[in-house]
């Protein structure tokens, strides 16, 4: 599709410019001020001025663009998410003008052309953004006054995050023109980000504190060393921990569920420490036998027993001086802990067999999905072990807390495995990339990316993955597929339903009456308590308290 949007003229402006303005809410006895379900706060623009002069006089003019553009690509993923939730079904041209309403909503500009070419399921976004009054151009000028670079950050941020969690691509936008520089206008250009060449590796700089999209590989995925790839607040949290402890030698215990890449996480934090030339060696307690354990952690020597017919080095040695990675901790023997807590006391080890111990140096990585201090408590984990091995956790949320980062493995796994397996898929097709970002993935990042991969199997070259080629999934798809309409009522979609609500929609109830028994019907399951509720529905706690109050349904405690 090639449009030009006049947003200020055209009909579907308007009616969305109605839409984002009854999402802001004031409630003056809290203090509270909401953007549908999140609380936002104002600010004068003499104060945001003030910030950013105190931002580029602290740590520079380049640091802080850096800043301001990530603050701006989180919220444009949060946006989006809040497009989605109001209008499934909607194209990206409807999408692209409401994130122009969103930022004017929000004072940072008020916005002007769009001009869209994009056809998500060949692979082709181009778009070029135009906003006028931009308030962060305006205060640069006040405080630093006219410069030679685009200072539109958050603006800037705010388009490549929303793009990129509309699509399911790596969406670049780059300011080519900016009233701070004398411009007339602020306007952007936004391109995948494989499109933009030698161009994107500067201005990706914007999104990151590493390699665009976090990758952390030295060599690449085909050489054994994936990469780590996200934009969520949760990620960047793990990976500031990792910077924290890599340099370190304190060991570290990474928890998360099964699926979250725990190993992936210990190899880049291998990688960052001082030991990443030295080896790094994993090792998965839960598929060796335990009478195997004790030679596989410390090795054998010749004739120790039957079968040893020389002499092996255990994984402790053959991790020296660089670092040992334990997997599924958890599923050690209480003997095995026992062996493996004296070693990591005394920093030696004694082959079996041998007379002699051996002094080791390596650096202790743990990672589990068993909850450690319940299994402590139930006598299945050595006390001491455990604060041992926790001198420093990091906790690797499941992908259903971290929706921000789907689209971006999405586009990640689809160049990796069109790559490997030497397919030329053109791209995700929009119900596809919807589907995928409503799942709740219960095998997280690993079952992402067997589904991403099997599609690329699946699809024919030079054609869209569509929602067909995911379909040996099954209706698991459409879990998390409820949420509320264009119109604020709940909708129930395609898979969520159960026979309640379809036995609601048979008496051909009218949907404000339906609405109602369905947020009771679920409160009711819930045992009165909303926030259990909610999730029934899909939707958050705030949203379900309003709908109640909307609907006149039953007071609850």
């Amino acid at each position: 599709m090639n449009n030009i949007i006049p947003t200020a003229e055209d009909a579907l402006s308007s009616q969305l410019m109605q839409e984002v303005w009854s999402l802001l809410r004031f409630t003056p006895g809290s203090g509270h001020v909401w953007m549908d379900d999140s609380r936002i706060a104002l600010i004068s623009s003499a104060a945001f001025a003030n910030l950013r002069r105190a931002l580029i006089e602290g740590v520079g003019f380049e640091r802080t663009g850096q800043m301001m553009t990530r603050i701006g690509y989180a919220e444009g993923s949060k946006d989006a998410k809040l497009y989605r939730q109001r209008h499934p079904a909607g194209s990206a041209q409807e999408a692209l003008s409401m994130r122009g309403e969103l930022q004017a909503i929000a004072g940072f500009a008020s916005p002007g052309e769009i001009h869209l070419d994009a056809d998500l399921a060949h692979g082709r976004f181009y778009a070029e953004l135009a906003w006028n009054d931009s308030l962060e151009a305006n205060v640069h000028v006040l405080t630093q006054g006219i410069g030679t670079e685009p200072v539109c950050w958050i603006l800037t941020g705010h388009a490549s995050g929303y793009c990129t969690d509309i699509t399911g691509r790596a969406i670049l936008f780059r300011e080519v023109e900016c009233r701070a520089t004398g411009a007339p206008r602020c306007r952007v250009i936004g391109k995948p980000l494989d499109e933009w060449g030698v161009e994107a590796s500067a201005f990706s700089e914007y999104l990151r504190p590493q390699p665009f999209v976090n990758r952390f590989s030295e060599r690449g995925a085909d050489e054994g060393l994936e990469d780590v790839v996200g934009s969520s607040a949760a990620f960047f949290t793990a990976l500031h921990l990792l910077r924290k402890v890599a340099p370190t030698k304190a060991a570290a215990l990474i928890l998360g569920e099964t699926g979250v890449g725990k190993e992936v996480f210990a190899r880049v934090l291998h990688r960052m420490s001082p030991r990443a030339t030295q080896p790094f060696v994993a090792v998965n307690c839960a598929a060796i036998p335990e009478s195997l354990m004790e030679s596989e952690l410390f090795g054998v020597e010749r004739g120790a027993y039957t079968g040893a017919t020389e002499s092996r080095p255990g994984r402790f040695e053959r991790a020296q001086g660089g670092t040992l990675f334990l997997d599924e901790i958890g599923a050690l023997s209480y003997a095995a802990q026992s062996k493996l807590l004296r070693a990591l006391q005394e920093g030696e080890i004694e082959r079996v067999g041998d007379r002699t111990t051996r002094k080791v140096d390596v650096r202790i990585v743990a990672a589990t999905n068993v909850d450690l201090e319940r299994a402590m408590r139930d006598g299945r984990f050595r006390e001491d072990l455990y604060f041992r091995l926790n001198v420093f956790p990091i906790v690797i949320p499941p992908l259903r807390e971290r929706p921000e980062d789907i689209p971006l493995l999405l586009d990640y796994f689809l160049t990796r495995f069109s790559r490997l397996h030497q397919r030329r898929v053109t791209g995700v097709s929009e119900r596809a990339v919807e589907a995928l970002l409503l799942y709740d993935y219960p095998g997280n990042v690993r079952e992402l990316e067997h589904m991403v991969e099997r599609a690329v199997i699946m699809a024919d070259d030079d054609a869209a993955i569509d929602l067909s080629h995911f379909a040996s999934f099954g209706s698991k798809l459409s879990r998390r597929s409820a949420g509320p309409g264009v119109d604020g009522a709940v909708q129930i979609r395609a898979g969520v339903a159960d026979a309640t609500a379809a036995g609601l929609l048979d008496q051909g109830l009218d949907l404000p009456t339906l609405e109602a028994q369905l947020l009771q019907e679920a409160v009711a399951r819930a045992g009165g308590k909303l926030a259990p509720a909610a999730r029934l529905l899909g939707i958050s706690r705030p949203q379900l308290a309003y709908r109640l109050k909307k609907r006149g349904a039953a007071k609850l405690a």
